[in-house]
């Protein structure tokens, strides 16, 4: 009987300790929560599928637990500096992600069901939902899982067709076998350097979503970034392309357009933002070249698409301004996208800053009205921009909505793209976008009630 260590049971620890312990595992559980609650529900689980529970295990405990198993599972967010890595190294123990678990399970079915799989710095989870949307505008039971609402070892007891899988770097890092028919990888930034020890491990660990094809799989690059490129040539597989203006997939001329042909219209498409027909040219070659649909089954789902809350995300319109909500814009790469769609912004930015350098955002200063600094990195944020626009700083999502309004004019959009994640003010970016909007509403509702903009 294997025996295995799953530590961090939020949503993807538990899936993996519930389908691990179904499959007759001996298991022991740890977790770093503090909450009352928390741990409480974390012992729960552990009665419910009988194996051990400890709850933040010093050293010298974790030590001994390692010991005892054959391998383990970290969560994602378990970062490659936490002690259960270092110790695990320090043992030899088998470190496995949640999507390798999930594919290896897969693969010892008598027939494994294709997968599509998506990384990147940003656009993963759109391009993924569009991939299952495309697949299953071609007939298929598609699910969007990894590193959505779904893990990927959550998904194995349903009756999907396909899966298109989200890759981070953080399910990637622990894989030894995990790969996909089609897998793309978007583009590549300094991001999460508060998980990896430093930027060449967080590359290595994207290029992991090639380290396994076959010749008969489909390695999607992005036709500007050789450095991307190079990792796909290097790998097995038949190497496709996407870009803007060139590429095998490419929108020249205002179409999508496949080496299969035209594939519809940018117009058509819902919202046709510059990263938006990228992200459909990506989804779009990994499920056709993947033989799961044609070009017309993509322009039928394209054509519906409805991007996920929180990405650039119209929240309202009043006296000409509009107000967007991007709180997924957790580094300044992501942010960088949002500014690129605007010509004339006042910026909401900052929050807890994962180790990056937020001077990036100031890349489009002939964009900038104004800036409000929020959070913990407001500051930095401050500094980034002092020379390019007025800066101000907020106390609260409240302030800095009040604020962003009378700094804007007739034609501006006023934008939350933080540049940083939540976790000063906010549990999740989900938590901070929702704040945004509804104080948003507020202030329109009180300023239609007096009859002014500001």
């Amino acid at each position: 009987m294997t025996t295995t260590l799953v530590y961090g049971l939020a949503i993807s620890g538990q899936a993996v300790a519930r389908e691990l312990a179904a499959r007759g595992d001996s298991l022991i559980l740890a977790d770093d929560s503090i909450d009352g609650s928390a741990i409480e529900s974390h012992r729960s689980l552990a009665t419910e599928i009988g194996a051990e529970f400890f709850s933040s295990p010093n050293e010298k405990q974790l030590r001994e637990i390692i010991n005892k198993v054959d391998r383990v599972a970290p969560a994602p967010g378990i970062p490659e500096v936490h002690q259960v890595v270092t110790l695990s190294h320090q043992q030899n123990k088998i470190l496995l992600s949640e999507i390798e678990i999930a594919y290896a399970i897969e693969q010892s079915t008598p027939s494994p069901r294709p997968m599509v799989a998506i990384t990147g710095t940003d656009g993963k989870t759109t391009t993924t939902l569009m991939a299952s949307a495309i697949a299953s505008a071609a007939g298929l039971k598609s699910m969007a899982v990894g590193n959505t609402e779904v893990p990927l070892i959550a998904a194995l007891g349903s009756d999907a067709q396909m899966f298109a899988v989200e890759c981070s770097s953080f399910r990637l890092e622990y894989t030894q076998s995990f790969r996909a028919v089609a897998s793309v990888w978007l583009n590549f930034a300094p991001d999460h350097l508060d998980w990896h020890t430093s930027l060449n491990s967080y590359r290595a660990a994207k290029a992991k979503i090639w380290a396994h094809l076959k010749p008969t799989d489909v390695a999607v690059v992005p036709v500007e970034n050789s450095e991307i490129e190079k990792f796909a040539q290097a790998s097995s597989a038949r190497v496709v392309s996407f870009g803007a203006q060139r590429g095998d997939y490419h929108a020249r001329n205002g179409v999508l357009t496949s080496p299969h042909g035209p594939i519809m219209k940018v117009s058509q498409m819902r919202r046709s933002l510059p990263h938006d027909v990228t992200n459909a040219l990506a989804a779009c070659a990994i499920t056709i070249e993947a033989g799961l649909a044609t070009p017309a089954d993509a322009a039928n789902a394209l054509s519906e698409f409805v991007n996920a809350p929180h990405r650039i995300e119209l929240v309202a319109s009043n006296d000409g301004v509009s107000w967007y909500n991007d709180s997924k814009a957790t580094s300044p790469h992501a942010s960088r996208v949002a500014l690129q769609s605007f010509d004339s912004i006042v910026l909401i930015a900052g929050g807890k800053n994962k180790g990056l350098e937020l001077d990036e955002m100031a890349c489009e200063p002939a964009r900038m009205r104004a800036v409000v600094a929020i959070g913990n990195a407001a500051r930095e944020i401050e500094t980034a921009f002092s020379k390019i626009c007025e800066v101000r700083r907020a106390d609260s999502m409240r302030d800095a909505v009040a604020i962003a309004n009378t700094l804007a004019k007739s034609g501006d959009a006023i934008l939350l793209s933080p540049g940083c994640t939540s976790y000063d003010w906010y549990s999740n970016y989900g938590q901070r976008g929702d704040d945004f909007s509804n104080e948003v509403r507020t202030l329109l509702a009180k300023l239609k009630t007096s009859g002014a903009r500001s």
